[in-house]
């Protein structure tokens, strides 16, 4: 009787299917009140095979008054795969293309697409609708409610019985602003009771089954406790200390939204400290639960990617591939049916690798293959981020301690000169971050400095290795354009609580060592440049934290102002600064902005809550 009743009322439209033009009318309307507005978000529950977002754009891209940024977060159940990626009309077949270049391995998750400079987001929440509702943190200019009502768990596998729910409108009300407006196309008479116990107020319904409605409770709503609270920041003047991969990635992330960045750094040269590494490996950690560093990871290196795209030269990176082995250092590979657990969208990250790749290996090896993967001069994406308009950057500028003034924080020198003041301050200066943070008034953070050293030279002429970089216990790079030469790499080391940059000759023979392990028949071919004078040598340090994530955080949470002046520390990404420091950089702008997140709200948590424990 239950399931009878419920088919009836899935039959309750007002029309069965909307006409070809509505959808289009239903975006028309979101767009309404958008012009000169510095950011303007819309949450779209569906997908609609990208048909509404690529409208949106459309729109965006043709109005001369159009917002600063436009982000648009879909919601909706099941995957993405390319066969149902995008459903477009013929006159955005051009932007259609350039969705479809992005959307590979969409798994269960958060997966931030970005177009035309950054200015452009799409954000897609796959997975339970309430659940990645309740994953999101943001505040809605618009809704729509496209195609049919999702399940309303994932017992639910009847979508063409679901409803719109109260649960799931609720949750949606959680993420509008005051005033902002919903669409709903093929609405249901059932739906009007819902949206108003939700503080929606219906103005329009068409015979068309296109319902208008904009959010306006007669309650006061309550906005979340905490430092991610959606209470946006007008851009103003900030401060970056470190010119690192931290410390630029949120330079360009901030500028990108208006703000006016100084970046402040010791060295003469940008990119000094372990940034400046020759070449350094972008790959996806692997674990057989997919632990949070993981999925983090995965996040890490789409962003990067799209970053590398943007800004570096094919001479400076190249997205290769990346075979990782299991050594005796403890690695695990994911399970041997994991790239079949999501079908075509897993196996876009990675599978088990094959004989053929494996065939210079160490004999018996296990291997995972990671198709989205690939070594980058982390010094040129540095220059790239602080290419970025609205950034300046500042040499020799070293800075001793931060100070709260009136409106925001003065940066002094050891001589307590003013270095540079600003209304938000951003500290990324790797292990040094732990005395600046002190100097503000904070704790000192639990930060470990972890040398590492490189070995690299010129490849042997006759000399042929795999074509692509080989990970395990230290990473192989087989070829580097130098000039006119090519070059290898092999490293690094892992030396923890230290912090001497000077080369030693028993980290060269250890890389050796490693090599071995990994590529015997590379190490023989290379034995003689290890033994000679030829390698040379790279040692830098990093900043790591006692679980291996990332730390972004505010340190000034207890302060009233946080509207008007704040301190964070964007730090301790440890070996994975390539992976990581780009998508920090646009978690602090969504946290500062009440833009939709990039990563569920738990991932991101992750990175900041055990912050009580490091200070």
């Amino acid at each position: 009787m239950a399931t009878a009743q419920t088919q009836c009322k899935a039959t309750r439209r007002l029309r069965p299917d909307p006409l070809p033009d509505e959808a289009t009318d239903a975006t028309a309307d979101l767009t309404t009140g958008w012009a000169g507005a510095a950011q303007w978000q819309i949450l779209e529950v569906g997908f609609n095979g990208g048909a509404n977002f690529l409208r949106l754009w459309q729109a965006w891209r043709k109005d001369v008054h159009r917002p600063k940024l436009l982000h648009v977060v879909c919601a909706f159940c099941g995957d993405a795969s390319h066969a149902e990626t995008v459903n477009a009309a013929p006159e955005l077949n051009a932007l259609a293309r350039q969705l479809e270049d992005q959307m590979w391995g969409l798994l269960p998750g958060f997966h931030r697409l970005v177009f035309d400079a950054g200015m452009v987001t799409l954000t897609l929440c796959i997975g339970t609708v309430n659940t990645v509702l309740r994953q999101q943190q943001f505040c809605a200019d618009g809704v729509l409610l496209s195609e049919r009502p999702p399940p309303a768990s994932d017992a639910e596998s009847n979508i063409e019985t679901a409803q719109w729910d109260l649960h799931t409108l609720k949750m949606v009300a959680r993420l509008c602003k005051q005033g902002a407006r919903l669409v709903c196309v093929n609405a249901e008479t059932d739906l009007l009771e819902n949206l108003a116990q939700c503080g929606f107020v219906v103005e329009t319904l068409t015979g068309h089954s296109v319902l208008h409605a904009r959010f306006n409770p007669a309650w006061q709503t309550r906005l979340p406790r905490g430092p991610r609270r959606p209470n946006a920041m007008v851009p103003s003047t900030c401060a970056v200390v470190g010119a690192g991969l931290a410390g630029s990635a949120v330079a360009a992330s901030l500028a990108r939204r208006g703000w006016q960045v100084t970046v402040l750094d010791q060295a003469s040269l940008a990119a000094s400290g372990a940034s400046s590494l020759p070449a350094g490996l972008l790959v996806p950690h692997l674990s057989p639960d997919d632990s949070q560093l993981s999925r983090l990871s995965r996040s890490g290196v789409r962003a990067t990617l799209q970053q590398a795209g943007a800004l570096l030269a094919h001479s400076d990176w190249c997205a290769t591939g990346v075979l990782s082995l299991a050594v005796d250092d403890g690695r695990q590979l994911p399970p041997a049916n994991w790239s079949t657990l999501h079908a075509a969208q897993a196996r876009d990250w990675g599978y088990g690798a094959t004989a053929a790749m494996l065939a210079q290996c160490r004999p018996a090896t296990g291997g995972w293959w990671h198709a989205k993967a690939g070594w980058i001069r982390p010094a040129s994406l540095v220059r790239g981020f602080l290419a970025t308009p609205g950034v300046t950057w500042q040499a020799q500028a070293k800075v001793a301690a931060v100070k709260k003034v009136d409106g925001g924080w003065a940066l002094l020198d050891a001589n307590g000169a003013l270095l540079a003041q600003a209304q938000l301050v951003v500290l990324a200066a790797a292990f040094d971050t732990t005395a600046l943070a002190a100097t503000s008034g904070a704790s000192n953070l639990r930060l470990q400095p972890i040398r590492g050293q490189v070995t690299m030279g010129p490849v042997p002429e006759s000399t042929h290795f795999q074509p692509f970089p080989v990970n395990g216990n230290g990473g192989f790079i087989p070829s580097i354009p130098v000039g006119d030469q090519a070059q290898w790499l092999m490293g690094a080391s892992y030396e923890r609580d230290a912090s001497a940059v000077h080369i030693k000759q028993q980290d060269h023979a250890e890389n050796l060592v490693r090599l071995r392990a990994l590529l015997p028949s590379a190490a023989q071919a290379l034995a003689p440049q290890f033994e000679g004078d030829e390698a040379q040598g790279w040692a830098g340090v990093r900043c790591a934290t006692p679980n291996r994530l990332p730390l972004l955080t505010q340190l000034n949470t207890n302060e009233q102002e946080s509207t008007t002046a704040q301190l964070w520390a964007c730090t301790g990404m440890g070996s994975r600064g390539l992976t990581f420091a780009a998508l920090c950089g646009e978690l602090l702008a969504a946290y500062l902005h009440a833009e939709p997140l990039p990563i569920e709200r738990q991932l991101a948590d992750a990175m900041s809550r055990r912050t009580h424990k490091l200070l």
